[in-house]
């Protein structure tokens, strides 16, 4: 079973996206774990609407602790022998699950399965798994398909890049991914990926604040993990 674990802070309009997405899936063996955290907007009645459309369906409410302790606690709740990470703001595609989970199951030397996706207008074709690549880039994203019994878990400390985070605390652990040439799902923009920014204006524009802050965490990382 794929475990569908969704950390949400007042985005209960795309929540409703992403959920209806998921209803589509053509894999149906999966659960919703929904990890609330201390959103002030109408999620509670909103999601009363979804409760009796999924047969496997949980809802979790905890005080505001932020994204990672959010997706940990819905870790410790999930029950699938995969977990996939998905953000309130994605739109999967219909068979998303069904050929992440295929090319999963057919590469047993692979932790994990990621794809390219679409931010907007925008899209990431990501490319290969490349350890070497992958120490110096965050580039891919967390909605990806995981073995659980593989998952080091978040990082609670970190609070930007957490996906790369992980990537790389399971290239530590000689855990490694597969990429899926497709596709496979959409992410609003405005979510959590808000603050993209071309390339060039990491390198033109250092003194954009947004910048500031995408190089001290790209250096909080790196010292993390000791690449520096």
């Amino acid at each position: 079973m794929i475990s569908i674990i969704i950390p949400v802070y007042n985005q209960v309009d795309k929540l409703s996206e992403c959920l209806d997405s998921i209803l589509r899936q053509t894999y149906k063996y999966y659960e919703v774990v929904i990890v609330n955290d201390g959103s002030t907007d109408d999620i509670l009645e909103r999601i009363k609407n979804y409760e009796l459309k999924f047969k496997n369906f949980k809802f979790i409410n905890q005080d505001n602790k932020g994204s990672n302790p959010a997706r940990n606690r819905g870790a410790v709740e999930a029950k699938g022998e995969y977990l996939l990470f998905c953000d309130a703001d994605i739109e999967m595609a219909p068979n998303m699950l069904e050929i992440m989970l295929k090319t999963l199951e057919s590469d047993s030397m692979s932790s994990f399965t990621y794809s390219s996706f679409k931010y907007g207008l925008k899209t990431f074709k990501l490319g290969p798994y490349e350890a070497d690549k992958l120490k110096n880039t965050p580039y891919i994203h967390s909605t990806s398909l995981i073995r659980t019994s593989h998952f080091p878990g978040w990082d609670e400390s970190i609070k930007r890049l957490q996906d790369w985070d992980l990537w790389l605390m399971m290239l530590a652990r000689g855990y490694t991914g597969v990429w899926i040439d497709s596709i496979l799902f959409q992410v609003k923009p405005g979510g959590t990926i808000s603050s993209w920014m071309p390339s060039f204006a990491y390198k033109l524009m250092p003194f954009l604040p947004s910048v500031k802050k995408y190089k001290k965490a790209v250096e909080i990382i790196k010292n993390k993990h000791k690449f520096v």
